[in-house]
């Protein structure tokens, strides 16, 4: 929770870092992340909304920093958490081997998630991306996210020819955010099990992104709840919801926002500290591999990379190296830009 007197605006000013991270590949659009460090009384915590974010949403993300950096959080009740391997939307026509070597970097990882639904590129691009996933890692579960990306048409064409074997598909875990509304996931979901399709549907950017994040929820319009930390406003929101979601059933899957390997400690945590429940068969739900490897994604961090052993990640805080935060500092005209948008979204924390 946020402590009772948050820190200054001032006080947040003068403790705060900004930096510019290169990308081993684009991702969302991007081939470099802007984000801001700051120094808190409990360690190193970041905030880092996207670019195109405005103030009343970056604010969620300074409240995450701030529980974190400064209030109270739960402990974790494990020592490591299970993650899935990420793969942007490469071209494998372009580069063939991008797959296998992205791979690489996820040792032991049983659960990938592919991007999917890529402006300026086709379903045929997706297919091939996905049959290269399964091609390098056979019986790797699989995890399409479209980002909204599709109509309840082309989303359903997209689930019938990933599962297609005939065409190299197979079972999906899920398909991520395939459509914009609660409606149009609700559409597909009846229509995926009417046709005896057994494909779950996640819920992201209708989670993080509303003003009620239970609507998808309880139109009945998702299987899995994508939860990320800084979005949602912190790791004490994470528990929240997912305590809320597993009420009707629903899965949760911790995810990141690309954050840095100090930023990526609140979702970590709260992986770590997700509440159980049991399902309408009273059997133990087991936690969704969480989407918090995307350090793999970053060609310089500011700090040492988080290391992946047997697919998991350890529960531990990681601190910025002194070197790195002055080579990848941002330049003087961005620290400003950050600085200005700090203080805009200071206005809407409390």
């Amino acid at each position: 929770m946020l402590p009772h007197a948050l820190p200054s605006l001032s006080e947040l000013s003068d403790r705060a870092r900004v930096v510019t991270c290169p990308l081993r590949v684009p991702f969302r659009g991007v081939t470099e992340r802007e984000l801001m460090l700051l120094e808190a009384p409990s360690g190193w915590v970041e905030w880092s909304p996207f670019l195109e974010y405005g103030a009343p949403e970056a604010s969620r993300w300074l409240r995450s920093a701030v529980e974190l950096g400064w209030g109270e959080v739960a402990a974790p009740t494990t020592g490591s958490v299970e993650v899935n391997a990420t793969i942007p939307a490469v071209d494998v026509s372009v580069d063939p081997e991008a797959v296998p070597r992205l791979l690489e970097r996820y040792p032991g990882c049983t659960t990938v998630k592919v991007k999917v639904a890529e402006k300026g590129q086709t379903l045929e691009d997706d297919l091939a991306r996905v049959r290269a996933v399964r091609e390098a890692r056979p019986g790797i579960a699989v995890r399409v996210d479209a980002n909204a990306g599709w109509t309840v048409d082309e989303a359903f064409e997209a689930a019938t020819a990933l599962t297609d074997r005939s065409r190299g598909g197979g079972p999906l875990d899920y398909v991520e955010q395939p459509c914009a509304t609660v409606a149009e996931l609700a559409e597909l979901r009846k229509r995926l099990g009417s046709r005896g399709m057994m494909v779950r549907v996640a819920a992201d950017e209708l989670i993080r992104k509303s003003t009620d994040s239970m609507a998808a929820v309880q139109a009945g319009a998702c299987d899995v709840a994508v939860l990320k930390a800084a979005p949602l406003g912190g790791v004490s929101q994470v528990r929240a919801i997912a305590e809320e979601v597993g009420c009707f059933g629903v899965a949760v899957t911790v995810s990141s926002a690309l954050e840095s390997g100090v930023g990526m400690y609140a979702g970590i945590l709260a992986a770590a500290t997700l509440p159980g429940y049991t399902d309408d068969d009273e059997m133990t739900v087991v936690p969704q591999a969480a989407g918090l490897a995307t350090g793999s994604l970053y060609a310089e961090d500011i700090c040492a990379p988080r290391q992946i052993v047997d697919g998991r990640l350890a529960v531990e805080p990681l601190t910025p190296d002194a070197d790195r935060l002055d080579a990848l500092a941002s330049s003087a005209e961005r620290r400003d830009w950050w600085f200005e948008r700090l203080a805009a979204s200071y206005r809407h924390l409390g």
